[in-house]
């Protein structure tokens, strides 16, 4: 095990991983990325991003992820190809824990392991992801201008997504698994309301069907749950709103997060109740989930670790703690 102490470790390699990283490097703190199982994060399933800031012919996902790892790695980042298991917080320097690789030490972590969709988990769906099947009304419903979409799900997230469809959508179809909704009562309003919105209740998804060669979704296989009946519902584009749940499994013994698992931080900060660790992106925003804010939080949260870590140095901190992990090597 080596002893070596870093000082920021960033988990995660999305676009708050990514731009804490260039951050951190542009402050000679010599950031390492660990990217996690899924390196670059969701846009390494978007096709085209048409609304992210300095593209205005659009990118896509997995361009502009390399570009930003390209760029963290242009300003001193260094990747670790691994996930982080745990990380022990109780003396310092910080122990972070890995899958495979040996444990690493680090003064600052920025927890930026992001959220991940939910999904039916269906076959079909998996293999149209960036095709036509999102779960980003948001970042991709510009793509469907006057075409015909479905929502799949039953709470706030699904009226939301649906409602939104119908800005650029000739017609959204709603389709849930109930005969009535979980959502607040006023976004069920809103969607029962829009003449554009169709609501098909008690109903499946039991297959995303596909153009020849699978180019492009072109309807769905719905199965009526109480009849058992089965059709087929022509549409251009299907977005699955059954809600996200963010990464956070690895530290919900040592940090506080809500009802859903989100990261709970102070107020106005990348902060958490843990001093010395920090907090970027859909790991803590729940509201929000675009590229562009998530990058936000990552410029933050690196921000926040660089003064932290001045602070400590000036104090002498750092330096007691390295001597104190290499007095146990």
């Amino acid at each position: 095990m080596s002893h070596e102490i870093h000082n920021v470790i960033i988990i995660g390699s999305g676009p708050a991983g990514l731009t804490a990283a260039i951050y951190a490097g542009r402050a000679n703190l010599n950031p390492v990325v660990v990217d996690g199982i899924q390196p670059g994060g969701q846009l390494m399933i978007t096709s085209d991003v048409e609304n992210y800031p300095g593209f205005p012919d659009g990118i896509e996902g997995p361009a502009l992820m390399d570009l930003m790892r390209r760029q963290a790695e242009r300003f001193g980042t260094t990747y670790v190809e691994d996930e982080v298991t745990s990380i022990d917080v109780t003396e310092r320097p910080f122990k972070v824990n890995l899958g495979y690789l040996p444990s690493m030490y680090a003064h600052t972590v920025i927890l930026a392991s992001g959220a991940s969709a939910k999904w039916l988990g269906l076959e079909s769906e998996k293999r149209l992801q960036g095709r036509g099947v999102s779960a980003c009304a948001t970042c991709d419903g510009f793509f469907f201008r006057g075409k015909v979409v479905a929502v799949v799900g039953g709470g706030d997230t699904a009226m939301e997504e649906a409602s939104y469809l119908t800005r650029h959508a000739s017609k959204v179809y709603l389709i849930h698994r109930r005969d009535s909704f979980r959502a607040s009562k006023i976004m069920q309003d809103r969607v029962l309301e829009n003449p554009k919105i169709e609501v098909i209740y008690n109903s499946g998804i039991t297959e995303v069907l596909a153009e020849a060669g699978d180019t492009h979704v072109n309807g769905l296989r719905i199965k009526n749950l109480v009849t058992g009946a089965e059709s087929t519902l022509p549409v251009d584009g299907f977005f699955v709103a059954i809600g996200h749940e963010p990464n956070t499994k690895i530290i919900r013994d040592i940090l506080k997060t809500d009802d859903n698992g989100y990261v709970l931080h102070h107020p106005d900060s990348s902060y958490t109740d843990i001093d010395g660790l920090f907090v970027a992106g859909d790991v803590h925003d729940h509201h929000y989930r675009q590229a562009v804010t998530a990058a936000g939080a990552g410029c933050m949260a690196a921000i926040d670790a660089e003064r932290w870590l001045e602070i400590e140095a000036h104090e002498g901190r750092l330096k007691a703690a390295e001597e104190k992990l290499l007095a146990t090597a």
